[in-house]
């Protein structure tokens, strides 16, 4: 059969349709395809590829230094030397890798094997658990150019020790990492304070700072907290090409180098410091001991210069230890720290409140002079019990309540007729609790009207009670002078005549931080003027050159004042206010009892200061002065006041202690010296420490003694007789 008889097969124009049309159709979304991939998506395809060839480098900033007013350093960067290993760099033979592995577990402790790799993802940096393979598998995984931490904190000797095997040990090496030193540790840790990770809930802002999670630290109490930002400079930037496997391969641009960090300069001087915490422990220990119970828990010491506001000497009792803080955070020692009722972190000096006691009675006396609730002649009858009728409004007829002094007993009696007769400045010197009741709630005929709680509450505020000062510390508490709105909204009840009477002397709702008891004295002593209390003297650059830095209302920092701020540095005394040219305290009309607002605003006369400090001279000279006993032999004039200060907090409720008459009692202290030219006021407090006199003034003793021992030696040294 020939090939021409064969028959044809009918071809059928559609199909050559449908196929032209397939491929129109495919050519189409190809080329509908290639337009957004090379158009509408360009940029965001070219970002991602871009993404995937370069990598941005946070190169770190050494963190500022912190020195004292004399130049000792209270915080410095070291290095900590950790061992890494960097996946790709290791062997091709898995026999010597594992060799490498067991010489390090060997040397580290560490073992070879432990665990997973997804076991090695739950666990952060240098924490004990996973094994040396699954770690490096981990980092392998994830980018094998990029060295895994095996150990970290590793001792110079074994850091000098792995350097050495580095020709044997291929992919192995020594990471350098800078970590905080505090060389006066505990000493100072309230005011320093510490480093710990970024905190997840402000991971955002600080980002925004260019700080790196999981890598940089930041302040989280103290200056290291309050100066954050002037202390961690800023983070250099590296913008490099890397291969698929995150090799770096290249800069991308010119590199920007890390700023460090500027120095900041304290008004502590460390060797008062010293034998400030020196002191205090003494004194506390010494008590115990001699009690044969745990009666004293706690205390503070701060001295100021009351002319200038500089702290120089803290101390908050008992302390931590920042070092052990300083690398990372131990989970136990964070918790024993947490859950001592004694609250070692807490900065006792201006976060804590209690009643201030007798120290408080500058306040009342300042008031009553100042508004002619007495004069300097005015004789107060001050026996040892006072029985008060007591009211809660004009129309109540009231019930009888006994007001005692501190020289009254109800167990035996003491001293049943008290002081006797004494005129305003023995009322001080002795501290007469009956002789300020009348004065802050008046008595009978005998002082028809007292200062009572609005007034009070004024004279308290100007001298720094019920604020805060602004110290460059955080966690600051304002304190408390109670006013009859408080009283209704707090305790449901309308205010008392009896709660003006324990306000007048401290007790009561009246509570206030140590730092504002010693602002108060150091107001009177420096003639009324309140100098803004600062821990902070200059801040400098890596050359030692002083900057000018100022703060700003929002709290940033800036080298350019801004529309509110204040400067920082190079130092520069602030006074907040002078109490006897600003007119900061309101006038109020009293009458029996309740005071109306005049709409006036006055000051306190000059000579109404010095007549309150002449009572505080007294109570140093006078045979029966609280301080005599406590400044005898001291070389120099010096003024100041005791406290005794009734409290009934949940530790004393919890140990059954809150009873009528016998409540325990914290030990206050406040004193100046020299008296013509104060220097130093210094505040000490005893938490439980009973009378004050006994507990609290001879810390407050020592401080002055070893200061101006410390300025004898200074002056020696420089060739000036003192």
């Amino acid at each position: 059969m020939s090939t021409n008889s064969l028959p044809r097969e009918k071809f059928d124009p559609w199909r050559a349709w449908v196929f032209y049309g397939a491929l129109a159709i495919a050519a189409f979304f190809v080329v509908i395809k290639l337009f957004s991939l090379t158009v509408l998506q360009y940029d965001a395809l070219k970002a991602q590829s871009d993404e995937n060839r370069t990598r941005l480098i946070s190169d770190p900033a050494p963190r500022g230094i912190i020195y004292d007013r004399n130049g000792s350093i209270l915080a410095r960067n070291v290095a900590s030397y950790n061992i890494v290993i960097t996946p790709a760099y290791l062997p091709d033979d898995t026999a010597d890798i594992q060799q490498i592995y067991r010489q390090l577990s060997e040397l580290t402790g560490i073992p070879v094997n432990n665990g997973t790799v997804e076991d090695a993802k739950l666990f952060a940096a240098c924490v004990p658990g996973p094994g040396i393979a699954q770690l490096v598998e981990l980092g392998d995984s994830n980018s094998p150019y990029s060295p895994v931490q095996i150990q970290c904190n590793i001792s110079e000797e074994t850091a000098l020790l792995v350097r050495e095997k580095a020709m044997d040990w291929p992919g192995v090496a020594v990471e350098v990492d800078p970590v905080r030193d505090y060389p006066t540790g505990s000493l100072t840790s309230a005011v320093i304070g510490f480093l710990g990770p970024i905190p997840a809930s402000q991971q955002e802002a600080y980002e925004a700072q260019g700080l790196v999670t999981r890598r940089d630290k930041v302040g989280y109490s103290g200056v290291e907290a309050y100066f954050q930002d002037v202390l961690a400079g800023k983070n250099g930037e590296r913008l490099v090409e890397v291969d698929v496997a995150g090799q770096e391969l290249r800069n991308l641009e010119p590199p920007v180098a890390a700023v460090a960090g500027r120095n900041l300069i304290l008004s502590l001087d460390t060797r008062l410091q010293k034998a400030t915490e020196a002191g205090i422990v003494r004194e506390i220990n010494g008590w115990n001991t001699f009690l044969q119970r745990i009666q004293i828990s706690s205390g503070v010491i701060a001295a100021m210069n009351p002319k200038t506001g500089e702290i120089l000497a803290m101390v908050s009792y008992p302390s931590y230890e920042n070092n052990r803080l300083a690398r990372f955070i131990p989970a136990y020692y964070y918790n024993q720290l947490a859950e001592d009722p004694r609250k070692p972190l807490l900065n006792h000096v201006i976060s804590d409140e209690y009643p201030p006691g007798s120290v408080f009675k500058l306040s009342t006396a300042i008031g009553a002079l100042n508004e002619g609730i007495v004069t300097p002649s005015t004789i107060v009858q001050t026996p040892g019990i006072l029985i008060l009728t007591e009211s809660f409004s004009p129309n109540d007829p009231g019930l009888e309540r006994p007001f005692v002094d501190w020289t009254y007993n109800v167990k035996g009696v003491l001293n049943p007729e008290g002081f006797g007769s004494l005129d305003f400045v023995h009322c001080i010197a002795y501290s007469s609790n009956v002789c300020f009741y009348k004065l802050g709630g008046g008595y009978k005929t005998e002082i028809p009207e007292g200062l009572e709680i609005d007034r009070l509450r004024e004279y308290a505020r100007a001298l720094g009670y019920d604020q805060l000062s602004g110290i460059e510390l955080l966690g600051e508490a304002d304190g408390l002078i109670p006013t009859r709105q408080w009283k209704r909204i707090n305790r449901g009840e309308n205010w008392s005549t009896g709660d003006t009477y324990i306000a007048s002397v401290g007790q009561g709702y009246v509570l206030a931080t140590p730092l504002q008891v010693l602002m108060s004295a150091a107001t009177i002593a420096n003639n009324g003027k309140q100098m803004k209390p600062t821990v902070i003297r200059e801040v400098t650059d890596n050359e030692g050159r002083v900057l000018e830095v100022w703060e700003n209302e929002n709290g940033t920092f800036s080298s350019q004042p801004a529309a509110i701020s204040r400067r920082v540095s190079p130092f520069t005394p602030t006074q907040r206010w002078d109490v006897t040219v600003d007119p900061i305290i309101k006038d109020f009309i009293c009458e029996d009892g309740f005071c109306t607002e005049t709409g006036i605003m006055k000051t306190i006369q000059p000579w109404v200061v010095k007549k309150v400090q002449e009572g505080m001279r007294l109570a140093v000279t006078d045979p029966k002065g609280t301080l005599r006993d406590v400044f005898e032999g001291f070389p120099l004039a010096a003024a100041g006041k005791t406290g005794t200060a009734e409290y009934c907090d949940n530790v004393a409720q919890a140990q059954n202690r809150c009873q009528f008459g016998a409540w325990p009692t914290h030990s206050w202290t406040v004193a100046y010296a020299p008296y013509e030219d104060p220097e130093i006021v210094v505040v000490a407090f005893a938490y439980n420490g009973g009378e004050g006199a006994s507990v609290a003034g001879p810390m407050v003793r020592l401080v002055l003694d070893a200061y101006f021992e410390l300025k004898a030696i200074d002056l020696a040294e420089q060739g000036v007789s003192p």
